[in-house]
Order: C-alpha cells, then sequence, then structure tokens
C-alpha cells in the first residue's frame, strides 16, 4: 500500500543513548518528543526450572510506570513489548536461559491510538508512549549483542479532524491499514537513526 496525498510523513524529535547503566548487559534511553523511557536488558542466565524451555530463551518484560505500582496498562504494553522482542530475537541460540527486559517510564507524552512496524498489538492509552518502549528495547537488545533476525521500531499513527493522515500525534484517533503503511514508511526514519547512532557509537570506540 503507497501513503496516499492527505498522508503527513513528520515526527517529532527523538534520540537515544547506549550503554548508560553499569550493571544490565544492555541498556538505552529513547526520548521521543515529551515521552521518555529507560531500558535495561539482562542475560542471557540461568533460568528458573518452572520457566525453562528447552529450545530456546525464556523473555521476561517488566515495564515501571513513572508514579505508583504497574497495573493493567503495563501489563498489555508488556504483552505487545514481549511478543514484538521474541518475534525479533533469535533465542534458540539460548536454549534453557533466561533474558530481563526492564522498562522505566521517566515522562509519558501520552496519546490516544497507534499502529507498528513489524508487528502489532491493541492498548486503551498511550500509544506514543508504547512506541517508545518499543524503541528503548530494540537499542538495548542490540547494545546487549543479543542475536536477533530483524530491528524493528514504534511509530504512532492517526488522523485528525480533516481526515489527513498524521505521525507521532498527540491525540487521535487511528485509521488502521492506511496508518500501518505511513506508519511502514516513518519507520525507515527510525532504523537511519538506530544504524547512526550504532555508527557513531563504534567509530569513537575505534
Amino acid at each position: 500500500m503507497e501513503v496516499g496525498l492527505q498522508s503527513t510523513l513528520t515526527l517529532r524529535e527523538f534520540g537515544c543513548e547506549q550503554n548508560l547503566l553499569s550493571r544490565p548487559d544492555g541498556s538505552s534511553s529513547f526520548v521521543q518528543g515529551d515521552s521518555s523511557v529507560l531500558a535495561g536488558v539482562y542475560g542471557p542466565a540461568e533460568v528458573k526450572v518452572n520457566k525453562e524451555i528447552y529450545d530456546r530463551a525464556t523473555l521476561e518484560v517488566v515495564i515501571h510506570p513513572k508514579s505508583g505500582p504497574p497495573g493493567v496498562r503495563e501489563r498489555a504494553r508488556e504483552q505487545c513489548v514481549r511478543e514484538t522482542c521474541e518475534a525479533a530475537l533469535l533465542s534458540s541460540l539460548h536454549p534453557r536461559s533466561s533474558l530481563s527486559l526492564v522498562l522505566q517510564v521517566v515522562h509519558d507524552d501520552g496519546s490516544v491510538s497507534f499502529t507498528i512496524a513489524h508487528g502489532g498489538c491493541s492498548s486503551l492509552s498511550s500509544p506514543q508512549l508504547l512506541a517508545c518502549c518499543l524503541n528503548a528495547a530494540c537499542m538495548a537488545l542490540m547494545d546487549a549483542g543479543l542475536p536477533m533476525g530483524c530491528l524493528f521500531c514504534g511509530v504512532t499513527c492517526a488522523i485528525d479532524q480533516e481526515g489527513q493522515i498524521i505521525t507521532d500525534p498527540s491525540a487521535q484517533q487511528e485509521k488502521l491499514q492506511q496508518c500501518i503503511a505511513v506508519s511502514q514508511k516513518a519507520s525507515e526514519k527510525i532504523f537511519q537513526f538506530y544504524r547512526d547512532s550504532v555508527k557513531r557509537r563504534y567509530s569513537k570506540t575505534l
């Protein structure tokens, strides 16, 4: 599906810092607009017997809200992030082991609808935050050096009152099929940002 003339392909400013935490095996901080998420990856490590999977690694995802205890919304986001990460990770290379992804919400700008590239899930609130969680997770997994079959990213997409499709809204409604096409196009910018970030990091190391 091609992006129509009524689509506005714009993203708010985003940035990332990798390897900023000492304890995790991989970490990142991803900021997109006024939404910010800190991610840490632990593993592969020993897994509890009751969670062991004989042919692949077990992935646990935990999302901590900015304040207060986790609720139903966090559980829904955790499931979406876990399923997306599992689709990208080559977890069969680490059977009978454990991987943990911890996401801490630093700030939530908020919006009401979303679509994502390389996967799909539904949530009742804060898709901008979910997109930010997905982007932080991908950068943290790359920083940990875990084997991945593909990269993934999150893009929020909606339509305004004039019927124009826009990316990265703060509060709009979803038009699913056309939004997916626009989101896939917008994801190219984020994937390029991934590549540039890794290139800058390792060029400094060398």
